[in-house]
Order: C-alpha cells, then structure tokens, then sequence
C-alpha cells in the first residue's frame, strides 16, 4: 500500500513556505482537497485492493476477458423495479436491481465508472487553480519584500561590518545597513499604495472562485451520479444498513446486468444476457460519501471566509477595536492607540489587506519598526501635499490680488 502512494510523494511536497499570501480556506482548497482526489484517483485506477474492476458471467458461451471488456467499455445496467428489498429478502431476485426484463420495464443504465477517475482528476487540477490564479496575479510582492526584511532581521546579530552573500539568493548586511533596508521597504510599500489599488480586489475575486469552484463542483458531481449526489450524505445517515440491500446499492450497484450481441452460425443475431460483479463500485461508494461530507465542509469554510473577509471590508475604516482585535495576533503588544488610529483612518482596504499579510510574515519587533517608518513616509508625504496646495492657493490669491490691481 505503501508502494502504491508513494507514486504521488515527489508531487505533493507541500513546502512548509515562509512566506504566507492566502489564509486557512485557500489551504482547504488547494492542499487538502487536491491532495484527497489525487488519493482518491490512484485508489480508482489501482488493482491492488479489488482486482479486476469488472468480471462477467455468461456461461462459457463468451471468452471471458472478450465480455468483461465489452462490458466496461460500453455499458451495464439494472432493473429499476428489482430495487425491492422484500423481493430480495423472499428469493426471488437475486440481487438488488437484477432479475428478469420485459420489454416495457424502466432501465437504469450505469456508464459513470469508466469516468470517474477522470473526474477526479480534472476536480483536483480545478481545486488548485483558483490558488494559482492569485499567486500570479500577487506576483510575489510579499515574498520579495519578507525575504530582504528577514535577511534585516537576521542581520541585527551579525556583528562584522561587511556584506556577506550566500546562496546567491541571500545578503547579509552590517548594522550600518539596516535602517537603509528598512527604509528601502517602507518606500517598497508606499509604491504599493500608490500602484497596486486591485491587490485586495483581486484576493477576494479568488477567494469567492474557491466558493464558486466548490458549488460548480458538487453540481456536476450530481449531473455525473444521474442526480444522486445532493442526498447521498443524508441518505447515507438515515441509512441503518441493516438490511439486506441499502442506499448505496442503488446508485453503486454492486451486480449489474450487460447484453452481449453476436452473429450465430445460421448469421442470426444471439443475444447473451451476461451477469457482471462491480467490484470497482466497493470504492466508488465510499469515496463519493467522503467527499459528500468533504464537500459540505469546504462551503461551509469557504462561505466563512468570504463572510470574514465582507466583515474586514466593512469594519476596517470604522473601528479601531476591529484593527486592534486583529493586528494583535499579528503584532500582540506592538501597536499602540496612535498606530491603530492610523490604521483606521489613514488606510485602503488594499493597503490594509496588503500591511496584515506583511505583518504576518514578520517578526512582530521588524513589523513595528517597519509600521513606524510607514507613519513617518506617510505624514512626510501628506505634509508635503499640504505644502503644495496651500502654496497654490496663495498662488490663486496673488493673481487675483493682481487683476484687481489692474483694474
């Protein structure tokens, strides 16, 4: 069993990255999610615990390997009216959904198990794409600012007054150089408040794509089970499985049906009625209710996190107990009530969004002297915008000071 999982090993080493730009719901979506149906998809398409997906019966009359093949690539079905427990009990069908056909009796066809693999497939690479659309269109802003302001942080206890580099990735500076490195990152995020007003904008558009993705996704799992998927999580609990035939068997029929035409001797054409064991559904069954239940959590996290994050939209410019609540997980005991005023009062939702992600990527001491020097570069720049409308004001006044004079 080992074996057979570690063909996925090399494809989910999940780095334990420094570096965060999504929260808890993307990491539902793009790490256990596809990392379930990528499981789920090696069960599929593994002999190992079932053997052979399908086995006919025909009574000699067909080679064997010739029916099952048929069988599975065309497709089996069950008699609608042979899902009768009482008759199942009393002996006189067989199995549940098998028995005897006449020509007017409702058939249900089953050609979903040569798709579910994949299905699941192409649901995990859909799971990880909202992910992949925001890490690119982040363009990895967060990653280059935190890795030059760790390599600061790092810096404070290195006491020669050189610049070392290793890695070819890393710098490590001399004391003399930290204030400048410091400063280089408040002016990387005043550029930001300038240039990236959609940073936020587009955070959310992925993180409703996460709910929207997982909705699209139990839709079309209820289209590909003939419209079974909504109620099989209920059903499954209302379920005592005490019987001799339960809800599962319904839509996961164990033993199917399969009609196999042929040309006989005299050139008529002969029908065989072959008798096939499912054994691909005792898993098909037990995955489609995990992720029945699966599916229920990811909305209700996904919806709790777009609530959360209208929550933030809403309150971050209008209560400083909101940005304190928050900052203090970020930086607990670091900000004061002037710092949280500013906060409030001075940032974009964008540049709010964009100063928790940097906070939290930080050490809370390197945040605060980053948020302190924000203050300044911010006030600095507001003062100087002040400078220059009332120096243009005074200038409107000496010119009309002036018309009136020539008048």
């Amino acid at each position: 069993m080992l074996n057979t999982f570690s063909v996925l090993s090399p494809h989910l080493k999940f780095k334990n990255k420094f570096v965060s730009i999504d929260n808890v719901a993307f990491k539902f979506h793009y790490r256990a999610t596809f990392t379930i149906l990528l499981v789920c998809t090696l069960l599929v398409t593994s002999r190992q615990y079932i053997g052979e997906h399908i086995r006919c019966i025909t009574g000699g009359s067909i080679p064997e390997h010739v029916i099952n093949t048929f069988c599975f690539f065309t497709t089996t079905f069950t008699v609608v009216r042979h899902f009768n427990e009482s008759m199942l009990q009393d002996g006189n069908i067989p199995h549940p959904g098998v028995g005897h056909t006449y020509s007017d009796d409702p058939i249900k066809y089953h050609a979903y198990y040569q798709w579910v693999p994949f299905v699941l497939f192409i649901q995990a690479i859909l799971f990880y794409g909202p992910h992949y659309i925001w890490r690119n269109m982040e363009g990895g802003k967060i990653k280059r600012l935190v890795d030059g302001l760790r390599m600061v942080e790092v810096s404070r206890y290195y006491k020669q007054n050189k610049v070392v580099t290793f890695d070819s990735k890393y710098t490590l500076y001399p004391k003399s150089e930290l204030d400048k490195k410091i400063e280089i990152a408040c002016e990387a995020f005043h550029k930001h408040i300038i240039l990236n007003h959609m940073w936020a904008s587009k955070h959310v558009l992925c993180e409703t794509l996460n709910l929207v993705n997982v909705l699209a996704q139990v839709w079309f799992t209820n289209k590909f089970l003939g419209g079974r998927f909504y109620r099989l999580g209920l059903d499954f609990i209302e379920e005592d499985f005490s019987g001799s035939m339960d809800v599962l068997d319904t839509i996961f029929p164990k033993i199917t049906k399969c009609h196999f035409h042929k040309y006989g001797p005299s050139g008529t054409i002969q029908k065989h009625d072959a008798l096939c064991v499912m054994a691909l559904n005792v898993i098909n069954e037990k995955i489609f209710t995990f992720l029945w239940f699966w599916y229920a959590v990811l909305i209700f996290v996904s919806i709790s996190a777009l609530v959360w994050r209208i929550t933030t939209l809403t309150c971050h410019a209008r209560s400083v107990k909101f940005n304190s609540f928050v900052f203090c997980k970020v930086s607990p005991g670091m900000l004061n009530s002037y710092d949280l005023d500013f906060i409030t009062e001075s940032l974009s939702f964008s540049d709010w969004m964009f100063l928790y992600y940097l906070g939290r990527n930080i050490d809370s001491h390197l945040f605060k002297a980053l948020f302190r020097g924000i203050i300044q570069r911010f006030n600095g720049t507001r003062h100087e915008s002040s400078k220059k409308i009332s120096k243009n004001q005074n200038d409107e006044a000496d010119e009309t000071e002036l018309i009136s004079e020539k008048h």
